[in-house]
């Protein structure tokens, strides 16, 4: 099969587009011709220097497509059927083999590249508005990186969850079109304070929750424009900034900072986050929610695609296509 691979971390333009052995079909599990891959956030920092189980490598949390084979032991899914997977990576190719239990179903006539930008984005949305963000009807919310795939879903779930939704974003025109998704307040980092625009917004009392994709010194703003007893959540360093943030911030105000990682929910709580995702899927599907993809990028040109990415131009999910 044809995949984009690498041998070393790095920028880019370490991926390589190669001939690779297939993989082989578990028993438990499933062999799916891949028709669209979703690049996800981790997927570039985890290129940009994470972990290579294998050399060469082939990065990638998650894909969609045609189910080839399923193994003697899988009970409930069929070869033809169309799928949505998550892994832990390999989903930058052509087939990938997964388990059973890391494959949903899709509606019929779904389109393949947004059911292929579903699980992980609107997965780690809710678990971080809803299971550890604890958000209510009527309460404000901040959503870090607004215009990305998480931030996307995560307007679109806290709006209709009944909260008043601010957002960040690097121009005034991407936070305009954030309005139709359900943005109340768009919050430009280049030109202005979010902090300061926040507290403003809430008459000085700060937000009720925060959900920061981006960290670093974000992190820090994100901690700042909280209210006495407001909820933060950690879901990621997309900024690429390690800056610890203060955390006499959290004290000074009772206030909590918790780190959300879907993949380990996925493990420990299956049943729950699959029950989720299914529910997004079905809301994607009946046009109740939107999967926004910015770019299709031909599987070859997977360096170009993550270059993209990285440029930060991207308005919702870049997706390649083997």
């Amino acid at each position: 099969m044809k995949a984009a691979v690498y041998y070393e971390t790095g920028p880019p333009s370490v991926f390589k587009y190669e001939d690779v052995a297939d993989p082989a079909c578990p028993p438990g599990g499933l062999l799916i011709d891949v028709e669209a891959i979703s690049i996800e956030g981790g997927d570039t920092l985890n290129r940009g220097g994470g972990e290579m189980p294998n050399t060469p490598h082939i990065v990638g949390y998650q894909c969609a497509g045609t189910i080839r084979e399923v193994g003697p032991e899988v009970s409930e899914r069929s070869a033809g059927e169309r799928v949505v997977a998550v892994m832990p990576f390999g989903s930058h190719a052509a087939l990938v083999a997964v388990p059973e239990n890391a494959v949903w179903l899709l509606p019929e006539n779904m389109d393949i590249q947004q059911a292929a930008s579903i699980p992980v984005p609107f997965g780690t949305a809710d678990d971080c508005l809803f299971e550890f963000g604890k958000l209510q009807a009527g309460e404000t919310v901040l959503i870090q990186a607004g215009a990305g795939g998480v931030g996307l879903a995560a307007i679109q779930l806290a709006k209709r969850a009944g909260a008043t939704v601010l957002a960040t974003a690097s121009s005034d025109e991407r936070l305009e079109r954030l309005k139709e998704f359900g943005l109340d307040h768009g919050l430009n980092y280049k030109t202005g304070d979010f902090v300061a625009e926040a507290r403003a917004l809430t008459d000085g009392r700060g937000v009720d929750l925060v959900v920061d994709s981006v960290g670093g010194k974000t992190l820090q703003g994100s901690l700042e424009s909280l209210r006495y007893r407001g909820r933060a959540i950690s879901v990621g360093q997309a900024g690429r900034d390690n800056t610890p943030p203060d955390l006499g911030m959290l004290s000074a105000g009772n206030r909590t900072l918790t780190g959300v990682f879907l993949g380990a929910e996925l493990a420990i709580q299956p049943d729950r986050v699959r029950a989720i995702v299914a529910g997004h899927i079905a809301d994607v599907a009946s046009g109740a929610l939107r999967a926004v993809i910015d770019r299709a990028f031909p599987l070859s040109d997977a360096a170009e695609a993550h270059a993209y990415i990285e440029s930060r131009q991207a308005f919702g999910r870049v997706v390649l296509v083997p």
